[in-house]
């Protein structure tokens, strides 16, 4: 993981060092839609039996910015409203020592997160595969603020508290994506691709680490989406 971030980094900076230097760049905006597949990933102990449940659909709505530095070479960025989560189940039981018996932690919750997205990545593009049809290959970096969040279909929990407090305002992720895009117009586009968006950094803020006592128990979100969208 920390090469990943490395290269991301190295090729952001390369990008913009030459994008701010090139007279011709080229700048293509448009809007796109996202259905995806989301899902948790935890980090605990075997004893929590804190787990992933599988995946469930998600959907993202936003405008892209393609910045071309290079006929084949371009800074992507963009802003997205994206809704993720997943499913996780716990089921922890330890001694208690005041009544000589045994506290059991179960549950299972269903998480529905509402993000403003803010991607950034390095879009290379091949030659025209067939007449006005290019692949195309990307990797960055997205920050992401949290704008609602659900708990079993609920906004707040039984103290009336919003269920936003469980979780980080501030998200970051990796992504890492494929696609192809045709000309259809003079300056228009049609492009659909497939992104995998990994969470680096833990969207639990401590709910279920104080849960369990244990401040290494992290939540993390993850997501493939297909990206279907047109430039002008």
């Amino acid at each position: 993981m920390k090469m990943i971030r490395c290269i991301t980094a190295t090729a952001f900076a390369l990008a913009l060092f030459f994008s701010s230097n090139n007279a011709n760049a080229q700048v293509e905006i448009g809007v796109k839609v996202s259905p995806s597949l989301a899902f948790s990933r935890t980090t605990a102990q075997d004893k929590y039996k804190f787990e992933g449940e599988g995946a469930k659909p998600g959907f993202g709505i936003g405008v892209v910015a393609d910045y071309f530095f290079g006929t084949n070479y371009a800074v992507s960025g963009g802003l997205t409203y994206n809704i993720k989560g997943g499913n996780v189940s716990y089921d922890y039981s330890y001694p208690d020592p005041a009544s000589n018996g045994t506290v059991t932690i179960k549950g299972k919750d269903e998480l529905s997160l509402q993000y403003l997205e803010i991607p950034v990545a390095l879009k290379l593009f091949t030659n025209e595969i067939t007449t006005d049809t290019r692949f195309y290959f990307q990797a960055g970096t997205s920050l992401n603020t949290m704008l609602n969040a659900k708990v079993n279909e609920k906004k707040v929990d039984e103290d009336g508290d919003k269920y936003t407090k469980r979780f980080n305002t501030f998200e970051i992720d990796v992504l890492i994506g494929i696609g192809a895009e045709k000309k259809i117009g003079e300056s228009t586009k049609l492009f659909a691709g497939i992104t995998y968006h990994r969470g680096l950094t833990d969207a639990d803020d401590a709910y279920y680490a104080d849960l369990f006592g244990d401040s290494k128990v992290e939540l993390k979100n993850n997501s493939f989406s297909l990206d279907l969208g047109i430039k002008f």
